[in-house]
């Protein structure tokens, strides 16, 4: 009997580690299910651009998985049991549950509208696509003269914000910063955010936190009153609590508990990647919401489910945060490096090179996911073929 495995999630994490395992593992011996409540590919990182009213368009995941033999199952995960070891779907034919040897749990990250009162009734938020997409039907009934409040200046309140007001000239943005406005930056790149801000006309409250959203205005712990015909929340991202309610080990925020090899440490069946995974970075701290952890996580868990399954030996990834890239509209970004404690370095980047750079990254995030194998570090495919002498080869044939 083959072994399964099912992956729950298919952004850049799960899409990404789906085709690499499927590819790296025999199919004589091996099969691998992805499971996604989309048929499409969603490139997060751009969704800021899809609400501010850019054209993206969405890869099939029949195309991204074509030749790679996964099985794609368009559905809705509603629960995990890791005890019996099934996963329960419900899509259009009323779903059912689908079996697994191994599970790879990718379900990423939603925007957190419970933490404010009013926010799940009246704010927006870049998180998903459907959500994005309000943003941005919601932009166009406006015209020019509306008021746009964007709450939070992390990455994604930034990108959202300079997105928006360089797309969008006749709408009038605000930012509302909880501290200094690019407080996680170098004193350099904190001076470019403000010029760029400056040259979009975005007006920044910094020092301010949000107390409330209501259907037109936000307000405001000072006492602040804003008017807003489209207030974007983006304070604030969670997880699913599906983990929580399995019985998984997980932290008070839901994400799951995993040792170096992103294996669960209740459940060796299961891995976590992505925005669902509580680990810890090579420099003792738990690794943030990104991207890069993303990226990391999965390339980390990839060789450890191959290494397990055939005897072969497990490389330990690098995790590691090495710098933050934040996109000021379309000819703008700055490049950010940081250190082994994820500060900010002195050294940074601005201006249409590091915007042109950031078209580069983000390009090739989608071509690593839509081509896995030829995505995959050449030292980790390399160590990923070494035989482990120490233990006996299990069943499961690697791909060389």
């Amino acid at each position: 009997m083959k072994h399964r495995i099912v992956v729950l999630g298919a952004g850049y994490a799960g899409a990404y580690a789906a085709g690499n395992l499927a590819r790296r593992l025999s199919p004589e011996d091996t099969e691998v299910t992805v499971v996604n409540a989309e048929p499409d590919f969603v490139e997060r990182m751009r969704l800021h651009q899809l609400a501010a009213g850019r054209q993206i368009t969405a890869p099939k995941l029949a195309d991204v998985f074509a030749g790679t033999g996964i099985r794609l199952r368009v559905a809705r995960v509603t629960a995990v049991d890791p005890e019996r070891r099934v996963v329960a779907v419900a899509d259009a034919d009323g779903g059912g549950e689908l079996g697994y040897d191994t599970l790879v749990y990718a379900l990423g990250s939603h925007g957190d509208v419970d933490g404010l009162p009013g926010a799940a009734e009246h704010a927006f938020d870049v998180a998903t696509r459907p959500s994005a997409l309000r943003l941005r039907e919601r932009l166009d009934s406006l015209g020019d003269g509306g008021c746009v409040v964007v709450v939070g200046d992390g990455l994604t309140g930034i990108e959202t914000a300079t997105e928006i007001a360089e797309t969008r000239p006749g709408l009038s943005v605000t930012l509302i910063a909880r501290g200094e406005l690019g407080a996680r930056l170098s004193a350099g790149a904190r001076g470019h955010l403000r010029r760029a801000c400056d040259r979009l006309g975005i007006t920044v409250l910094e020092h301010t936190e949000a107390e409330a959203i209501e259907a037109t205005r936000v307000l405001c712990a000072d006492g602040t009153v804003l008017a807003s015909d489209a207030t974007v929340w983006t304070a604030g991202f969670a997880v699913s609590p599906l983990a929580a309610a399995s019985g998984l080990e997980v932290t008070e925020s839901g994400q799951i508990v995993v040792d170096r090899t992103m294996r669960s440490v209740s459940h060796p069946d299961v891995y976590a990647i992505g925005d669902s995974v509580h680990a810890i970075g090579d420099n003792g701290r738990p690794l943030p919401m990104s991207c890069g952890t993303g990226g990391c996580t999965s390339q980390q868990a990839i060789p450890a489910i191959v290494g397990r399954l055939t005897g072969r030996k497990i490389p330990n990834t690098k995790l590691a945060y090495t710098y933050n890239h934040i996109s000021l509209g379309r000819q703008d970004a700055i490049w950010q490096s940081v250190d082994d404690q994820g500060q900010p370095k002195p050294k940074h980047m601005g201006g249409r090179k590091s915007a042109r750079l950031k078209v580069r990254l983000v390009a090739l995030s989608l071509w690593a996911t839509s081509h896995p194998t030829l995505g995959m570090p050449t030292r980790m495919r390399r160590v990923a073929a070494a035989p482990d002498t120490s233990v006996n080869a299990p069943a499961v044939k690697a791909v060389a």
